[in-house]
């Protein structure tokens, strides 16, 4: 029989990296305030949440992030002139993103890790399963992958993570977790976890990706968890011990996504996602596609 458990309203956005592998860009500017065509990445991923029910958001911050507070605040400068010139379409635009979600923010202070940010969510979070989705990565909103995670911790409880399948030259970048099959083809039973392994050691070519589902009891192992790779306070580590102790937190299950997924962290997919959401625009897309033709078609008779 299936078990009834905690509806999530919360989700949790760790936003506090220093973005480097895009220096100079981030010097003065958040990297989650760089635009994907029009719109900065960090709105895609509010979005995200709130197409998921999840209207309550907790930003993880740090210096130099002010920027992101205040594009999801009201600029009312801004909305009174695009109103006295009757730029209603603009207007829109720029309200929409201070009416998404209420948003709430929390400064990480000592850059520790992906654990740590997620421990300072405990006070906000209290006593309920949260939602944590990291500003990297860029979800297509018509893979509803957050929303098959959530279904499936009400189902099961404990906590739930994202994983894609991957090369195996590759696993080494990401956490990789063992899995056991389940009746769901797209479910499977985590039974461990290892932050980015090598190759030859990895359980399996499942790694994870910037979507969790966490059961509250994550914010009690964490306090305990000692820095592990790079010095830092690794989630993956803690979502060990409830891999391996169901009693505490009840199960880890993975959703295997196959969906589109950018990593806007990374320079090559970041371009990538820019092409391909402006190609599928309707007000840009056909004159950017005829464009690209043209240019892939120039430099293929140069080669």
């Amino acid at each position: 029989m299936t078990q009834s458990h905690p509806r999530i309203s919360k989700a949790v956005i760790p936003a506090a990296g220093l973005g480097t592998r895009f220096l100079p860009a981030t010097k003065a500017t958040p990297k989650e305030m760089l635009p994907v065509v029009d719109k900065p990445a960090i709105q895609y991923v509010v979005e995200e949440a709130v197409s998921a029910g999840l209207d309550d958001v907790l930003m993880i911050t740090g210096r130099n992030k002010r920027p992101l507070e205040d594009h999801f605040d009201r600029n009312y400068e801004l909305e009174s002139a695009l109103q006295k010139k009757g730029d209603a379409d603009r207007l829109a635009k720029v309200q929409e993103s201070s009416d998404l979600a209420t948003m709430h923010y929390v400064r990480q202070g000592d850059p520790r890790g992906l654990g740590h940010a997620v421990l300072c969510a405990a006070p906000h979070v209290g006593h309920e399963p949260f939602a944590v989705l990291l500003g990297d990565d860029l979800i297509d909103p018509r893979d509803p992958l957050l929303q098959r995670m959530i279904e499936v911790q009400e189902r099961h409880g404990g906590s739930v993570i994202a994983l894609m399948e991957v090369a195996p030259e590759q696993i080494h970048l990401y956490g990789c977790a063992a899995v056991e099959a389940t009746a769901d083809g797209d479910v499977v039973k985590v039974t461990g976890l290892v932050e980015k392994p090598d190759p030859a050691d990895a359980p399996s070519s499942y790694a994870i990706i910037g979507r969790y589902v966490l059961d509250p009891h994550i914010f009690d192992i964490l306090r305990k968890t000692e820095p592990g790779r790079g010095g830092e306070i690794q989630l993956t580590d803690a979502l060990q011990q409830l891999a391996q102790d169901e009693k505490v937190g009840g199960p880890v299950h993975g959703v295997v996504f196959t969906g589109r997924r950018y990593d806007t962290g990374d320079r090559g997919d970041y371009l990538r996602a820019i092409v391909r959401l402006a190609c599928e625009r309707e007000d840009l897309g056909p004159d950017f596609r005829t464009w690209l033709r043209s240019y892939v078609a120039e430099e293929m008779q140069q080669r």
